[in-house]
C-alpha cells in the first residue's frame, strides 16, 4: 500500500500535467507536513517555484492546481494559504478505510522493495586474541539493525563479520608465547582469553622495544603465510578461542553474522596488486607500491598514497579492502556494500573506494557507502573507560545492563507488593538491560558522539526502551483483561475515528512505511526510535482519554484494533532494531 504522502504525491502530479501540461508530469509537488495541526496535515508548496516559471502569481497558479486536483476521496476542500500554500486535511472516512486495510496486512501495509537485491554489510569485525569492547557496541548494534531492516524490505543481505584474523600481530604473539607459554600454541584453551589479551600486550611491548624479537616475529609471520603446519595451528587455536568468546556476546545480543575475516581475502591479495599493476595505477614511493587518487592530501598538502604493498613486501588494511571490495560485487554479485565502522575510518574508505573506482571495479549499477559513527562516552563526557583507565569490556557493559534493570525490577516489585517467579524476573531483567543497551546507542544520529548512561536508558519515561515495553505491555494489559483474541476480532468491524486522539494515533500509524523506505535509503535508525517514541506518546494518551474495554459497540471494537495496530507497529519497529517484546513487565 503507497504511503498517504505518495498518494498524494501522485494525484499533485496529474493534476499538474492537466493544468500545465505534459512537460510538467512528475513535477515535485513540494509536499510536506503541515507544521501547525490547525493548518491541516499536509502542504503543498509547489505554487511559489512555478511561480517563478511560469510569471503568474503564486496564488492564481494554487487556484488552478485545486482546479486541477482529485482528491476528494482523500481530503477535505484544499484551501490556499499566505503567498500560495495549499493546505490539506484529511478526511476521517479515508483514515479510516486506511487503518482497516493495514489492519488485515502483515506487513501492516509496507510494500517490500520493488526490485530486491543482494547487500553485504560489514559491520562488528573485532580482532582476534582482543577482547569485545565497548567500540564494537556500535557497529555491531548498528549493522544488525540496518541488516534487519533490509532483509524485511525482502533483500538478500550478505552479513560479513571483516574480523582481525591475520597480519603482523599474529606473528607477534605466536613469538612471545613460544617463549613464555607455548602449551597455549598446541592445546585448546590452555589460557582463558583475559590471558591471552595480557600476552599480547607484552608481546606488542616487546615488539616495539626489542629488535632481534621484532625479527623473530616476522619470521612467524612468514611462516603463517607459507602454511607451516605448527604456526598454523597455533594461529587457528588462537582463532577458535577468541571465536568462541565473540559468539557469546553475539547469542547474548542476538546478532546473526558470517565470518570473513582478513585470512579470509589473503590468497587475493597478489592478484589486487599486480591488476592494479596493470592498469598502470602502481607507483613506487620509498620502496612501497602505492596508487594516488585526486583529492586525498596529507597534512602538508602533498598527494596522500594509498598503500598497497609495503617495503618487506607484505599487505595491509587497504590491500584486504580492496579484495573484499572485488570478492562483494564480483563473487557476491552485491549491488550495494555497506561499511558499519566507525567516523575515524571515513578518509580511509573513502580512499579505497576512490581507488576501487579508478581501477573500474566498482560498476555503475552497484552503490558503496560507508556508514560513520560516533565515539561512546563516558558521563564525564571523554571516551568511556574503567576506573583503572582500560577500556571497558563488552561483556562487562551488557552484563551491567542486565544487573541494574533486574535490580530496578525488583524494587519496583516491592513497591507495588507484587510477587513474580525467579524465570519471570530474570528474563525480564535480561530483556530490558539488553534492551535498553541497544536503544539507547540506536535512537542517537549514528553520526554523533552520545554519553553512555545506565540511569538514563533504563527509565521508564522518555525515549528508551522501557518506555516502549511498557506501551506495548499496556496493550497485552488490555488483551488479559478483556480476555480478547486480537487475531480473531471481528473482520468485517468499521474503523470509526470520533475523537483527536484517535485520529492523531491514527494518522501517525500510518506513517510507519513512510519511515521504514527512508530508512531503506539512509540509513539512520533512529528515524524508527523516534517514530516508535512518538506512537508510544500517541498511543497513551489515546488510553488516558478514551475508554476501551467499557466503550458499547460498534466503537469498542474499533478501539481495540487501534490498541492491536499500535502493539503490533511497536513490535515491528522494535524487532527491526533487534529488540524484544515483553507481554507483562
Amino acid at each position: 500500500m503507497n504511503s498517504i504522502a505518495q498518494q498524494l504525491k501522485a494525484r499533485f502530479e496529474k493534476a499538474f500535467t492537466a493544468a500545465f501540461g505534459e512537460s510538467y508530469a512528475g513535477a515535485d509537488p513540494m509536499l510536506a507536513a503541515a507544521s501547525n495541526p490547525n493548518f491541516g496535515d499536509f502542504q503543498c508548496n509547489a505554487a511559489m517555484s512555478l511561480g517563478k516559471k511560469l510569471g503568474k502569481p503564486p496564488r492564481d497558479l494554487a487556484s488552478t492546481i485545486i482546479e486541477n486536483l482529485n482528491i476528494t476521496d482523500i481530503c477535505e476542500t484544499p484551501e490556499i494559504a499566505g503567498p500560495g500554500f495549499i493546505n490539506l486535511k484529511l478526511k476521517p472516512a479515508y483514515l479510516e478505510a486506511q487503518i482497516s486495510e493495514i489492519a488485515g496486512d502483515s506487513r501492516l501495509g509496507i510494500e517490500p522493495a520493488k526490485t530486491p537485491q543482494t547487500i553485504a554489510i560489514d559491520f562488528s569485525s573485532p580482532n582476534i586474541a582482543k577482547e569485545m569492547h565497548v567500540g564494537h557496541l556500535r557497529s555491531t548494534i548498528i549493522g544488525d539493525a540496518i541488516a534487519r531492516i533490509l532483509e524485511f524490505q525482502g533483500h538478500d543481505v550478505i552479513r560479513i563479520n571483516h574480523i582481525g584474523d591475520w597480519g603482523t600481530q599474529f606473528g607477534m604473539l605466536i613469538a612471545y608465547l613460544r617463549e613464555v607459554h607455548p602449551e597455549a600454541l598446541t592445546t585448546a584453551d590452555a589460557l582463558d582469553l583475559g590471558d591471552l589479551v595480557a600476552f599480547y600486550r607484552q608481546a606488542k611491548q616487546r615488539f616495539d622495544t626489542d629488535e632481534t624479537f621484532k625479527e623473530t616475529a616476522r619470521q612467524e609471520v612468514v611462516k603463517l603465510q607459507a602454511g607451516a603446519e605448527d604456526t598454523r595451528r597455533a594461529w587457528k587455536l588462537l582463532c577458535d578461542q577468541s571465536r568462541r568468546e565473540f559468539q557469546v556476546i553475539y547469542d547474548l545480543l542476538d546478532i546473526k553474522l558470517t565470518e570473513r575475516g582478513e585470512s579470509f581475502y589473503n590468497p587475493l591479495l597478489p592478484g589486487v596488486v599486480e591488476d592494479l599493476t596493470n592498469l598502470g595505477l602502481v607507483v613506487e614511493s620509498d620502496g612501497a607500491k602505492c596508487v594516488f587518487v585526486d583529492g586525498f592530501t596529507n597534512k602538508e598538502g602533498e598527494p596522500l598514497p594509498l598503500i598497497v604493498q609495503k617495503t618487506d613486501g607484505g599487505y595491509n588494511y587497504a590491500t584486504t579492502d580492496l579484495a573484499a571490495v572485488r570478492y562483494r560485487i564480483q563473487k557476491d554479485n552485491a549491488k550495494r556494500l555497506i561499511y558499519v565502522t566507525d567516523s575515524g575510518q571515513a578518509n580511509h574508505f573513502a580512499q579505497v573506494f576512490a581507488v576501487a573506482r579508478k581501477a573500474g571495479w566498482i560498476p555503475e549499477d552497484v552503490e558503496i557507502v560507508h556508514v560513520p559513527f560516533g565515539l561512546v562516552l563516558g558521563e564525564d563526557g571523554k571516551r568511556a573507560k574503567t576506573r583503572s583507565g582500560e577500556t571497558v569490556r563488552l561483556r562487562d557493559l551488557l552484563d551491567e545492563a542486565i544487573v541494574r534493570a533486574t535490580k530496578d525490577l525488583e524494587d519496583r516489585l516491592v513497591t507495588e507488593e507484587r510477587q513474580e517467579t525467579k524465570e519471570f524476573i530474570a528474563n525480564v531483567g535480561r530483556v530490558v538491560g539488553l534492551s535498553a543497551v541497544k536503544y539507547a546507542d540506536l535512537s542517537q544520529n549514528r553520526a554523533s558522539n552520545y554519553v553512555f548512561s545506565y540511569d538514563k536508558m533504563l527509565a521508564l519515561q522518555g525515549n528508551t526502551a522501557p518506555y516502549m515495553l511498557y506501551a506495548y505491555a499496556r496493550v497485552q494489559g488490555i488483551r488479559r483483561k478483556g480476555e480478547i483474541d486480537f487475531e480473531n476480532l471481528d473482520a468485517g468491524a468499521k474503523v470509526i475515528l470520533q475523537s483527536d486522539a484517535e485520529l492523531v494515533l491514527a494518522k501517525h500509524l500510518l506513517q510507519f512505511s513512510e519511515v521504514i523506505n527512508a530508512v531503506e535509503g539512509d540509513l539512520l535508525p533512529n528515524r524508527i526510535c523516534q517514530y516508535l517514541f512518538e506512537l508510544s506518546q500517541k498511543y497513551n494518551q489515546f488510553f488516558e482519554q478514551c475508554q476501551v474495554l467499557k466503550s458499547e459497540e460498534p466503537l469498542r471494537t474499533s478501539r481495540l484494533i487501534l490498541c492491536d495496530l499500535t502493539a503490533r507497529t511497536l513490535k515491528l519497529g522494535l524487532e527491526l532494531l533487534g529488540i524484544k517484546v515483553l507481554e507483562r513487565m
